[in-house]
């Protein structure tokens, strides 16, 4: 397991640690509900230095990687983010990106464990283009503000006013001594923040300024857990858990994720003829799972009768609809929220509901 460059800042205030994807991660400080609350309330600090970064560069970045992905990048402007997926020829998922488009380069933001996975098949692409793939994650690291007062913490460390950054959109700053950009970002349902990419040793430095210039406002350090309560009520699909290499990015919901004038690109054949079809078989849609006592595991199937029509992918408890809920892939006939499954294993049953959890 790859340790967090900050493990020690980390373990000193009781961290409990985990494994993701090979890399270490802060699982949480020891009060989940606390550090929900801040990012929902107030503002909270999370360390997302385990993720990984891939760099590309060479004057034909740009085209080599729009014909990769799903989404526009020659005409994303210089300074702005998009999230993309990375498909094979049949239209299956390889991964998931953010692409922050730099004057000298693109960065891609992916989840642990998946950049060897996205080098790996973009390397096999790349022939005669003027590209250059390097792993930027020990150069690098990102840290996450999320919640409402995220900009009085970022005008108190930077000095001055900060005017909110839209998601996707990015600027430079200097924190305690450091160069860094400064990302917007947002989840489905209100809760948004902003990411700092911090070179990798001024990780310490940029999290003391960030941390002693929130205690005002109530920072909370955050945690993976907290960060999954957040993410599965906005009802937002994770790779490696709520989609693999069979997942078809339409059936996880990631229309964001494809642009439909861009022209040619790897697998675009199968998107398109699956947009023209209209509904997937199968969707990933919420569930609600109610209060019971049996534990419900991803992975468990889901049936209608005697039919088995999908299965479950996360699982949290959800402050916000006080009880369990869930993602889960679910036949299409079998969509309309308010419907009722049982889940095959014990007697609990799961109700099919719209996304966000927050909605509403």
């Amino acid at each position: 397991m790859e340790p967090l460059s900050l493990h020690f800042v980390h373990e000193q205030v009781g961290a409990r640690f985990i494994s993701l994807g090979g890399r270490e991660v802060v699982a949480g400080y020891g009060d989940v509900g606390a550090e929900y609350g801040a990012a929902r309330d107030a503002v909270a600090l999370h360390d997302a230095s385990y993720r990984e970064i891939l760099r590309i560069t060479g004057e034909d970045r740009a085209s080599f990687l729009h014909g990769m992905v799903t989404q526009e990048v020659k005409n994303l402007p210089v300074g702005s983010a998009a999230y993309a997926a990375f498909i094979t020829v049949k239209g299956a998922m390889v991964g998931d990106a953010r692409i922050l488009k730099r004057e000298g380069d693109l960065l891609l933001d992916v989840e642990p464990g998946l950049g060897a996975k996205v080098r790996e098949f973009l390397d096999k692409y790349l022939i005669s283009e003027d590209a250059e793939l390097h792993d930027g994650t020990p150069e690098s690291g990102w840290l996450r503000l999320l919640g409402p007062r995220t900009a009085q913490v970022l005008a108190a460390v930077l000095a001055g006013p900060f005017e909110a950054l839209p998601a996707q959109a990015s600027r430079q700053a200097v924190v305690a001594g450091q160069d860094v950009w400064l990302l917007g970002t947002a989840l489905p349902g209100g809760v948004s923040g902003v990411d700092v990419l911090v070179p990798r040793a001024g990780l310490e430095a940029v999290w003391t300024a960030l941390a002693q210039a929130g205690a005002a406002h109530g920072l909370k350090p955050l945690g993976f857990d907290a960060l999954e309560l957040l993410r599965v009520e906005a009802g937002v699909p994770r790779y490696g858990q709520d989609m693999v290499d069979t997942t078809i990015p339409l059936e996880a919901n990631l229309t964001h994720a494809i642009s439909y004038n861009k022209g040619c690109y790897i697998g675009q054949e199968v998107i398109a003829r699956a947009t023209f079809r209209g509904r997937m078989n199968r969707q990933l849609a919420g569930l609600l799972l109610g209060n019971g006592d049996a534990d419900v595991a991803p992975g468990t199937e889901l049936r209608r009768g005697e039919k088995k029509v999908g299965w479950v992918t996360s699982v949290v408890r959800s402050p916000v609809k006080g009880q369990r809920v869930a993602l889960g892939y679910v036949h299409r006939d079998s969509l309309e929220p308010g419907t009722e499954l049982t889940l095959a294993e014990g007697p609990g049953t799961a109700t099919v509901a719209a996304l966000p959890f927050t909605a509403g």
